[in-house]
């Protein structure tokens, strides 16, 4: 599973995906690195305010990792956020 992500709401959905890919309630997915279950649904509803050492344990715990790049522009060279 290769996904964009580019803003918090998409890094969530992704989260998200992959979780239920794997068959994973959202208490399973952050009990063995010990987040509840209401975090990982803010997590995966955008995350606001979640720490980010809470985000890469969730990560870990799914099996991803993220990566860093340079930003895909459109070809008319508009700034894309």
């Amino acid at each position: 599973m290769i996904r964009r992500v580019v803003s918090l709401e998409s890094l969530g959905a992704a989260i998200k995906e992959a979780r239920k890919i794997k068959g994973l309630t959202q208490a399973a997915a952050g009990k063995p690195v010990g987040i509840d279950q209401t975090t990982v649904s803010k997590v995966e509803q955008g995350g606001r305010g979640t720490r980010l050492d809470t985000l890469f344990r969730l990560l870990a715990a799914l099996d991803l990792e993220l990566v860093l790049q340079p930003r895909q522009r459109p070809e008319d060279g508009r700034q894309v956020w």
